[in-house]
């Protein structure tokens, strides 16, 4: 998925014309300034989390939401969900206290979209968030605790990627056995321990570093795995790299320090341009498509709603799981075309967005 630059991008960049509908969220009441894109209904109605982050401009705002709704469509399509690409971004600390009538606020936004977006977690927005936004609008899924909810995604998004990663082994690799593998992780958050829960019960060796001393003592504490200084995972000598926090850290500036045979994690947008796709392969890596590879939480919220008798753990968890097939396929795709496997994730999900679109 191609994505424009950042310091390029305004209201009229042509990037824009992708997308189905963007809202800008204003309310000088209650402080709210936040985002809503829906990049594409073709599959359904569009749906992906709200994040909230202390952005350093509207337009680096618009950026984020832009890519992220982007990276919803392809995930859902790559995935087979009939649901469509939407995200949306709030400016503010996510640390900070949260005004409830900021949230009740922006859940009257959602409202007025009738369905066409559907919210959910993200960064910086949590299940007690998403309560009160639930007080203005019913298009909210994945609330922690509530009657027949998926709950919290980040073990489910963990179980993908374990998945992916088995396959992205298998082929860099020649076993998908992950024993014994050295596993650089950018990122020790939620999906991230759920994630190291699975690796180091197989075997693997985990280094991992976070900007969060308490996520770094969490995950510490219950797996005694090897930290690093944040900036230092770069050079951490490994056999996968797993990048499970913010976007774009995958970059001109960080691909040559990155010692590892495969790259593969939770992150959203992992790669800062296509183009570092191109050059990973060139390097002689193996990347695994990030919205392909950690699809499993919103195939989680997917059972939440849109399967029949309401949502059941152990089939959604299944689904999940499935993510290694998908992975498999591409990169099985990608080494008979000799082409990346992020462009032929792109063509596949690609071709059932156009397909659907024809059809409506």
């Amino acid at each position: 998925m191609t994505t424009a630059t950042q310091s390029t991008l305004s209201i009229n960049t042509p990037m824009m014309n992708e997308f189905e509908q963007v809202v800008f969220c204003n309310d000088a009441r209650t402080g709210l300034n936040a985002i809503i894109s829906l990049h594409s209904t073709a599959l359904g109605p569009a749906t992906g989390g709200c994040r909230m982050w202390n952005y350093e401009s509207r337009e680096a705002a618009l950026y984020d939401v832009l890519r992220l709704s982007k990276g919803m469509t392809y995930k859902n399509a790559i995935s087979g969900l009939n649901w469509g690409g939407g995200k949306a971004v709030i400016v503010g600390d996510p640390k900070a206290p949260k005004n409830p009538e900021m949230l009740k606020r922006f859940g009257e936004f959602v409202e007025r979209l009738g369905g066409h977006y559907i919210t959910a977690k993200d960064v910086g927005i949590g299940s007690d968030d998403l309560r009160i936004v639930k007080t203005k609008t019913s298009h909210v899924l994945g609330i922690d605790g509530e009657k027949n909810s998926s709950g919290d995604p980040s073990p489910a998004t963990a179980w993908g990627v374990y998945h992916g990663m088995r396959a992205a082994a298998k082929h860099a690799f020649g076993n998908e056995s992950l024993k014994g593998l050295r596993v650089a992780m950018q990122g020790l958050g939620t999906v991230s321990c759920s994630l190291v829960e699975h690796l180091t019960a197989e075997g693997a060796i985990v280094i991992g570093c976070d900007i969060d001393e308490a996520a770094i003592k969490k995950v510490t504490g219950k797996f005694g795995i090897e930290t690093v200084r944040a900036d230092a995972i770069y050079d951490v000598p490994c056999d996968i790299f797993s990048p499970n926090a913010l976007g774009a850290t995958v970059n001109a500036q960080t691909l040559p320090r990155i010692k590892a045979k495969v790259i593969a994690g939770a992150a959203n947008n992992q790669l800062a341009t296509s183009e570092i796709g191109d050059e990973i392969m060139r390097r002689g890596m193996l990347y695994a498509p990030d919205y392909a590879i950690n699809a499993g939480g919103v195939i989680n919220i997917y059972h939440e709603s849109r399967v029949e008798g309401g949502y059941r753990k152990a089939q959604a968890f299944e689904h999940a799981g499935r993510i290694g097939q998908t992975m498999d396929m591409i990169f099985t795709r990608a080494k008979a075309e000799n082409i990346p496997p992020h462009l032929v994730a792109d063509k596949i999900a690609e071709e059932r967005v156009k397909n659907a679109s024809q059809a409506g």
